[in-house]
């Protein structure tokens, strides 16, 4: 993956992950990403204590059938390959409700501006922007928000709640 510009918990910031080949050596310490298969194939020898290693998941992969080991994991990268393929919003919410609380990752070519706000309701907490997206103003666009007519897990929709608070 290049070097992409990072938005993470409302900053812009530098990937501070390594994101290696998967013919290249693993690194003796520091932060990587690796994709699901690699994990799979060298989980022995990327689970060790100098090394912090984050899992790049293929839009494909079946959530609810990881291995323990995966959830754990200080990052999750989940891929947005287009604008017509959605599959990482409902892996991103699948992850959220088993309880994965570590940095959840969106890359690819649908992570632009007026998409962040949707990949935040759905978990998402960093965001490699597309080479062609202002990093400054997806950061705004990123704050602008703090309410939204469509519910996650609510039982009244906000719409309706706003309508009775300001009935006569």
């Amino acid at each position: 993956m290049s070097a992409a510009t990072l938005i993470r918990n409302g900053r812009i910031e530098a990937d501070d992950y390594q994101w290696p080949d998967d013919a290249d050596p693993i690194p003796g310490r520091g932060r990587i990403v690796v994709g699901l298969d690699r994990w799979r194939a060298e989980a022995d020898a990327l689970n060790r204590n100098d090394l912090q290693v984050g899992v790049a998941l293929p839009n494909t992969a079946d959530i609810e059938s990881l291995e323990h080991g995966v959830l754990e994991r200080p990052l999750l990268v989940l891929c947005f390959p287009g604008f017509a393929d959605g599959r990482a919003y409902s892996q991103a919410r699948l992850l959220r409700r088993r309880g994965y609380h570590g940095e959840l990752r969106a890359s690819g070519d649908a992570v632009v501006l007026d998409q962040l706000q949707s990949m935040m309701r759905c978990g998402f907490d960093s965001f490699a922007l597309r080479a062609d997206q202002d990093p400054q103003r997806c950061l705004d666009a990123h704050r602008a928000f703090d309410l939204a007519y469509q519910p996650l897990d609510a039982a009244t929709p906000l719409v309706s709640r706003l309508r009775r608070s300001t009935a006569p």
